[in-house]
């Protein structure tokens, strides 16, 4: 009894001992990553983490713009590839949306029309369009626009564009899995400027892609400075309402009051709103008859900007896979809104998992899905 009294409490000690050296060397955000992961039975970020964090609205407009269902609607069925498919990655919704109408739409494990669910990544699409639209409303002079304008302590060789295009040679640390890098501690810190700030530039900028999320914490801070909005009240206004999206959406904060957006990452909001932007850019901007964006912008963000990596723009990923012009929005866990403007088609697929196996840079899972939806178009025809 002695001994196992003794040794719970050198546990203790260890554990106390652990707990301040986290805290005195700025690593307390591990203890809320902790919280939000493995004490609810994840081992990384997970779709319905948002109900963890402190979250800013993205208001709806009073009147929703309900999409419109194709003649055939849901009549007919999956492939075996995708049912398999969508079991296996733990899919939660698929749509396919063919002339601007849902033409195929089904949900999974309760998940439904409304359900929120964390985007990731394809936030980084959504916050670049945020730039164009500041760009086109006089907030910012153009994608060559300094970052020191803004924040001074930058190289003033760096521009929004260059964090728009992943190309800006910060000292940022990408790993999704490692608790010490930059990413971890940008979700999980109560004060996400600070770190994005401390930030420096070592490499040449506007040379190289890198794909960094910090590039676009930094841009979203630039956009609230120059508009001095919230980037949740600054997507309701250029974009939210005046598309109709059918709910009000969140985005996670960074725990402060008036606390900053995930900019990289972490809109909560449903299959059917995300589909919209792939809409929008598949329609250069214009939406019921409003060009929401200049058609100069889009055409920016989905065409390479660097011959050697032609499979990202501004924002965007791209490909010319069956030989078409493909471009669209990703998130980690297989967050997709794939659009082939060549046969007026967006494919999004939400969901819990993806393939990991990437072929020019592409997951595997991105292919399999525009495989099997050409198939089932096949197959009505």
């Amino acid at each position: 009894m002695k001994k196992f009294l003794r040794f719970f409490l050198y546990f203790i000690a260890f554990l106390l001992l652990v707990s301040l050296l986290l805290y005195a060397f700025g690593y307390a955000y591990i203890f809320k990553g902790i919280r939000t992961t493995y004490f609810t039975g994840h081992k990384t970020a997970f779709i319905d983490d948002y109900t963890y964090f402190d979250n800013h609205v993205i208001a709806n407009a009073d009147t929703i713009q309900e999409w419109p269902t194709a003649k055939g609607y849901n009549q007919i069925e999956a492939t075996k590839t995708l049912d398999s498919l969508n079991a296996e990655l733990e899919t939660v919704a698929f749509l396919i949306i063919k002339n601007d109408s849902i033409w195929f739409e089904k949900y999974f494990d309760d998940y439904g029309k409304f359900s929120r669910t964390n985007s990731f990544s394809m936030a980084k699409s959504i916050t670049v369009a945020l730039m164009f639209k500041a760009i086109q409303e006089g907030y910012l002079r153009n994608i060559n626009q300094p970052v020191a304008d803004f924040y001074p302590q930058f190289d003033e060789r760096l521009t929004i564009g260059d964090l728009a295009s992943m190309s800006s040679g910060l000292n940022w640390n990408e790993s999704y899995f490692n608790p010490f890098g930059s990413t971890a501690r940008a979700y999980f810190s109560k004060n996400i400027e600070k770190g994005i700030l401390n930030l420096e530039v070592v490499k040449e900028p506007g040379e190289d892609f890198e794909y960094l999320s910090g590039n676009t914490e930094l841009l979203g801070m630039i956009i609230r400075k120059a508009t001095g909005k919230s980037l949740s009240q600054y997507l309701s206004e250029s974009f939210w309402k005046p598309m109709g999206m059918n709910d009000e959406g969140l985005w996670q904060i960074d725990s402060r009051e008036n606390g900053m957006e995930k900019a990289y990452c972490c809109i909560a909001s449903n299959a059917r709103n995300f589909a919209k932007f792939g809409r929008l850019f598949k329609h250069y901007g214009e939406w019921n008859g409003k060009h929401l964006l200049d058609s100069s912008f889009v055409a920016t963000a989905i065409h390479p900007r660097f011959e050697d990596t032609p499979y990202y723009g501004y924002g965007f990923w791209l490909s010319d896979y069956k030989n078409k012009d493909i471009f669209y929005m990703r998130g980690v866990l297989g967050q997709y809104v794939i659009v082939i403007p060549e046969d007026d088609l967006i494919i999004v697929r939400l969901g819990k998992e993806l393939i990991r196996e990437k072929i020019n840079k592409h997951h595997k899972d991105f292919y399999l899905y525009i495989d099997e939806v050409y198939k089932m178009m096949e197959n009505a025809s």
